[in-house]
């Protein structure tokens, strides 16, 4: 079944008329990965659609209102899982404790968390991977080269804001700014 949704996918993406990166030698089994940007639709679509065509098990976070019959059939036999974002709900625990009892995860999310121009980033994905103690592999939706690209990997380290920076800098060395409005300014002793 794997290969015939690969198969697929493979010609989803050809149809479409977008390419893909394979899977990068730091690939890891267990790992939050991290997409950008997130400016239409057809960015989870492609998201999904290549989730199947790299036969990675993956889950990929999506806006739970977008799971009401006919659509959460297709989402969830894609891997998607439905976030609630109007209440703390305790997800970033219930991700990590995914992690802890799985041998293999990737979850797969947008840290704009909308399609609409955000001035910051959420940044539950850098508290997921922290507690779960596992990497952060960075995505591109390339839409100029019309390309989804793997740019670099962190692994968390002690200060979100140190990260946030490491991780801004990956996405800059691809050609995109990520939006970091809430950082202190490092140099600011206050």
């Amino acid at each position: 079944m794997k290969t015939l949704l690969s198969w697929i996918g493979r010609i989803l993406y050809s149809f479409i008329g977008w390419t893909y990166d394979p899977l990068p030698d730091y690939w890891d089994k267990k790992s939050v990965v991290i997409g950008f940007p997130h400016t239409k639709n057809m960015d989870t679509f492609r998201a999904l659609t290549y989730i199947k065509i790299a036969k990675v098990n993956a889950r990929l976070l999506v806006k739970a209102s977008w799971f009401f019959f006919p659509m959460s059939l297709l989402l969830k036999s894609l891997g998607g899982l439905p976030v609630k974002r109007n209440k703390a709900t305790g997800f970033v625990e219930s991700v990590v404790d995914e992690f802890n009892n799985r041998e293999e995860l990737v979850v797969a999310l947008v840290p704009e968390g909308t399609r609409k121009q955000v001035a910051t980033i959420k940044t539950g994905f850098w508290h997921i991977a922290k507690g779960a103690n596992v990497p952060i592999i960075c995505w591109y939706l390339d839409n100029r080269e019309k390309r989804t690209r793997w740019i670099g990997k962190i692994y968390p380290g002690e200060s979100l804001e140190t990260d946030l920076l490491k991780i801004k800098e990956i996405y800059e060395g691809a050609g995109f700014s990520i939006p970091l409005n809430n950082l202190k300014n490092s140099t600011d002793p206050n």
